[in-house]
């Protein structure tokens, strides 16, 4: 079986999930002008809306409705919840239904204080039976797929994430995704990829892969090394929004179209427009400096402009400007080179 094959996609229920690839949930960043931009660009199979408070959902908190705002362009699209009750879970899911997300997923792996003194992320490994009674409950309230996202357990001597995978299997989900770390770990260390393997075969619906997949060929390896079904990128689209497209090339492959400078000027000046047109001064500061940080990793110069955002000062116009700036000087040196060099 080629590549192209093996790796053309999975099912989740009625759902088809082709590229096998998945844009994971992330607090602060997934959020729809984020998800458009890498469903514009392309190789993605499924994006995934930053994680809602099922109890602030229930209770109408306006920030958090907001946030369930999309694009059909989106589609297929997952909505991950959170939360400790198991009644409160099933609302949110309800909810998230019934605003035509295509699938739902349930957070058993945030490492964040303010979710775990919640009894809620990855705390639900520390209660097998909480988290069996939220699974069941959530399944029963749903006719979309149901997808769970954990980690390797609380630390090292609580590696619980087998057994928390067949319970999910048991209770009715329809897919599971790991991220090979403890929550005590956070984000530090390497991701133990060969979990992910111990996972596959230790339950029978589709396992996602997620953890260190920076470039196109950390997710083919990943999916060969451990048989996975699909392979979720989190932090690595933050810093390199076509690395959807390029695993798609990856495995199929076939040869990928770089992006320009110019193609990256446009992107990333088009993303802040948006962000100034939609977010109040105070949020769009936070997001230009967030993304900033996070496009320029691998720009020419980018250390220089990460460390001038800091004193930019708190006007996200003048970010934005020296951004713009900064991009269009390196396209004009490209320029530059390229006469030279003919």
């Amino acid at each position: 079986m080629d590549a192209s094959t093996q790796y053309s996609g999975f099912r989740l229920g009625p759902v088809t999930v082709s590229p096998p690839t998945v844009l994971a949930p992330m607090a602060g960043v997934t959020d729809r002008d984020f998800r458009k931009i890498v469903k514009r660009i392309g190789g993605v199979g499924l994006v995934t809306m930053e994680f809602i408070s099922s109890k602030m959902l229930m209770q109408g908190d306006q920030r958090i409705v907001k946030l369930l705002d999309y694009d059909e362009e989106e589609r297929p699209l997952s909505i991950q919840i959170y939360g400790s009750e198991a009644a409160t879970m099933a609302d949110a899911a309800r909810e998230v239904q019934d605003r035509g997300a295509n699938v739902c997923d349930i957070n058993m792996g945030c490492p964040a204080n303010k979710v775990l003194k919640g009894c809620a992320g990855a705390a639900l490994m520390g209660d097998l039976d909480l988290a069996r009674d939220i699974v069941k409950q959530v399944r029963a309230v749903l006719e979309i797929p149901l997808t769970v996202k954990f980690r390797l357990g609380l630390d090292d001597r609580r590696a619980n994430y087998l057994e928390l995978g067949r319970i999910c299997q048991e209770e009715g989900a329809d897919a599971v995704a790991l991220h090979p770390r403890t929550a005590a770990q956070r984000f530090t260390g390497k991701a133990d990829w060969s979990a992910i393997g111990e996972l596959k075969q230790a339950v029978s619906i589709p396992v996602l892969g997620n953890g260190d997949v920076r470039r196109a060929e950390d997710a083919v390896r990943i999916l060969r090394e451990t048989g996975c079904d699909g392979v979720m990128v989190g932090r690595g689209a933050t810093r390199d929004p076509w690395i959807f497209r390029r695993i798609e090339a990856a495995l199929s492959g076939s040869d990928v179209m770089e992006p320009t400078l110019q193609d990256r000027r446009d992107l990333v000046l088009a993303h802040f427009d948006t962000l100034l047109e939609r977010e109040d001064a105070r949020h769009a500061l936070h997001k230009l400096r967030t993304f900033t940080n996070w496009y320029s990793r691998g720009w020419p110069g980018g250390a220089d402009l990460r460390r001038r955002i800091g004193p930019a000062g708190e006007d996200p116009l003048a970010l934005y400007e020296l951004v713009a700036g900064y991009l269009d000087e390196l396209i004009v040196a490209e320029r530059v080179e390229e006469c030279r060099a003919a």
